[in-house]
């Protein structure tokens, strides 16, 4: 049929040329862009999926950095704890070396004190002054905040590490149910019905003491005392007849050994049960926290839970029974994971480390060293100041032992695990939402020629229109 109005042929290879147009403009944009899904159209459910990855991918790069910067924060305290370890180890030597009276004047005495007074003023200065981008982190901000700790029941609190989630305060309950114990051995035969010589030992060291005949209790309790620098060991009476040998440590690394050397008198010693021994350990303290068995070094009791992780200290006279305390804040959240939750969250505290904070309230604190206190190196407590060293330096050595696994074992782990993380994202994501040049150059190829071909046929069609005329006589 030949009409003119409606050039059916000609329709047909326009709409035929307009979807290759579109196709060709397709492959163009995908070409120029390189993503094959540039708009919603192109592929809804692709694009839904791609959007999730790219989210994803974006958290999970983030978390990378967060750990990053973590990383440094760790390390920058840890170099700072590294000078106050140092300035410590300085300080042990000066006390030692001061404690060599017979070779050291008063005046060098003197000399090694103003060497102690500035070495605990560098460390309290450092505390204040050592800061990451504005934050300080040793003078007690990264430090957990804690309130309604009796001092009565507890000595020192150390809170490692606490997740809050969406709660404004941590409670701890303490649940002591065995206290911890010295070690002790009694001995009843006195005054002594002759002379004896024995061997004391205990943690500290081993000396001989000779006990005359009808020595009194008071006798042998000061012959024993003047030796606790040697042997770790104190004695008091126990009555008139009586005398309780222990030793000054709680727990059972702590001992008290008494053994005759003589062939004289007797000296048998009972332990707390009454059977006659030579040798008895003390006893760890028995506790829960809240709920969680501790584990427990003579008064020292810690946990480490999913929530919660601290050490506390008992004190002495604290013995059986129940305290409370809360946590309310404090230390340092680190944010580790794509998702904000406590599950990708890590806490960890960072005690301050001022002279007055290192050290603790049974042994004593590292301020105590200087002009002035108690412990000074002219008051001649050598011991006593050397054992205040001793457990600052494992305090300061502690913490950065603690802060080299949390890098080493927590963020580095971390860091490694999101990058294979957003590899296998960005491969996904790439794989829904890039353009394969291979197949689109292909497909451009195809909708060049269409549109090419096309063009052509409508021509053709146009034309047969001008056919008509030849039944007019045209």
């Amino acid at each position: 049929m030949s009409t003119i109005n409606s050039n059916v042929p000609a329709v047909i290879a326009q709409r035929h040329l307009s979807q290759s147009q579109r196709a060709l403009a397709q492959s163009l944009e995908r070409l120029s862009s390189g993503l094959r899904i540039n708009k919603g159209s192109d592929d809804p459910a692709g694009l839904i999926v791609s959007e999730r990855l790219r989210a994803e991918i974006s958290a999970v790069n983030q978390s990378i950095d967060n750990t990053s910067r973590a990383i440094n924060v760790i390390a920058t305290t840890e170099g700072a704890l590294d000078e106050v370890a140092a300035l410590l180890i300085d300080i042990k030597g000066l006390i030692v070396e001061a404690a060599n009276r017979g070779a050291f004047s008063d005046e060098e005495i003197e000399a090694n004190q103003l060497q102690i007074d500035s070495a605990i003023e560098s460390i309290s200065r450092i505390a204040n002054t050592s800061t990451f981008a504005g934050r300080k982190l040793l003078n007690g901000q990264l430090d957990y905040v804690t309130s309604g700790i009796n001092t009565a029941d507890l000595a020192d609190v150390n809170v490692l590490s606490a997740k809050f989630g969406n709660r404004d305060y941590i409670p701890v309950n303490v649940n002591v149910s065995q206290s911890a114990l010295t070690a002790q051995l009694s001995f009843a035969n006195v005054p002594l019905p002759s002379a004896v010589t024995i061997d004391l030992s205990g943690p500290d060291g081993i000396v001989t003491l000779t006990f005359p005949a009808n020595a009194s209790a008071v006798d042998i309790v000061t012959s024993i005392n003047a030796q606790v620098d040697a042997t770790g060991i104190s004695a008091v009476a126990s009555g008139t007849t009586g005398v309780n040998i222990n030793s000054q440590r709680y727990g059972s690394e702590a001992f008290v050994s008494v053994s005759k050397v003589s062939d004289g008198g007797s000296f048998d010693v009972t332990d707390r049960s009454g059977a006659t021994v030579n040798r008895t350990v003390g006893r760890d303290a028995l506790a829960t926290i809240n709920g969680v068995q501790s584990i427990a070094d003579g008064l020292k009791l810690s946990i480490s839970s999913p929530l919660l992780k601290l050490e506390l200290t008992l004190d002495p006279d604290f013995g059986a029974g129940m305290t409370n305390f809360a946590v309310t804040g404090g230390g340092a959240l680190f944010q580790l994971g794509p998702d904000v939750n406590t599950n990708q969250q890590e806490n960890i505290g960072v005690k301050a480390m001022q002279a007055n904070k290192l050290g603790n309230r049974i042994v004593g604190y590292l301020s105590q060293l200087q002009s002035g206190q108690e412990y000074a190196l002219r008051e001649g407590e050598f011991k006593q100041a050397s054992d205040i060293l001793n457990e600052v330096i494992t305090q300061v050595s502690v913490l950065r032992g603690r802060l080299g696994a949390f890098e080493r074992n927590t963020l580095r782990t971390n860091i490694n695990a999101l990058q294979i993380t957003s590899e296998n994202l960005t491969s996904s994501e790439s794989t829904i939402r890039d353009t394969d040049f291979a197949q689109e150059t292909s497909e451009l190829t195809r909708a060049q020629i269409l549109v090419q071909a096309g063009n052509s046929i409508l021509a053709i069609a146009n034309a047969q229109s001008q056919n008509v005329l030849t039944l007019l006589g045209g």
